[in-house]
């Protein structure tokens, strides 16, 4: 299942994220994919929110480290695989064990898992409209992401006016 959701500005950017980590369950994957500042750290920031990592965890791009883990409700797992160039490294540096986990693995570039990728994730695209709007290509694989996209159609963060 796919759907289409619109981030006209940061808040809708960040409800999203604030959703998503709400409704977190341990050993989900969310994929993230888009260009650079297409907003994939934001959404990863606001999720955080959303599985109530404190504040004085600043969330922030892993690309030199691969892995930030933050404590919440659910550990969050943020790999960036970006500087990675095969699978084999993936495996060599133990990320694997991250995918299946007893937290939320939030992974951007997730391109660089070939055949590792997970079966069942939340594959999110974000796509850039202009200096503050972004298109939220979001597609579920796995009937848990199915039902969890579905619900999320109907979400009243979509609203426009909505505090989220």
């Amino acid at each position: 299942m796919k759907i289409t959701i619109p981030l006209p500005d940061l808040r809708a950017t960040l409800a999203l994220g604030r959703y998503l980590g709400e409704t977190a369950s341990p050993g989900e994957v969310i994929t993230l994919a888009g260009t650079l500042g297409a907003g994939k750290t934001t959404l990863t920031q606001a999720i955080g929110q959303g599985l109530q990592v404190p504040e004085s965890c600043y969330i922030t791009s892993p690309t030199f480290s691969l892995l930030h883990e933050y404590p919440g409700r659910l550990p969050l797992y943020h790999l960036d695989l970006y500087r990675l160039s095969d699978e084999a490294e993936i495996e060599d540096l133990g990320l694997l064990e991250y995918l299946y986990g007893t937290g939320l693995s939030v992974i951007e570039w997730p391109d660089r898992l070939g055949s590792l990728m997970p079966e069942k994730r939340l594959h999110i695209e974000l796509i850039m409209l202009n200096e503050t709007a972004r298109l939220a290509e979001i597609t579920a694989h796995g009937k848990v992401w199915g039902e969890k996209i579905a619900t999320m159609q109907a979400h009243e963060w979509q609203k426009p006016g909505s505090n989220g």
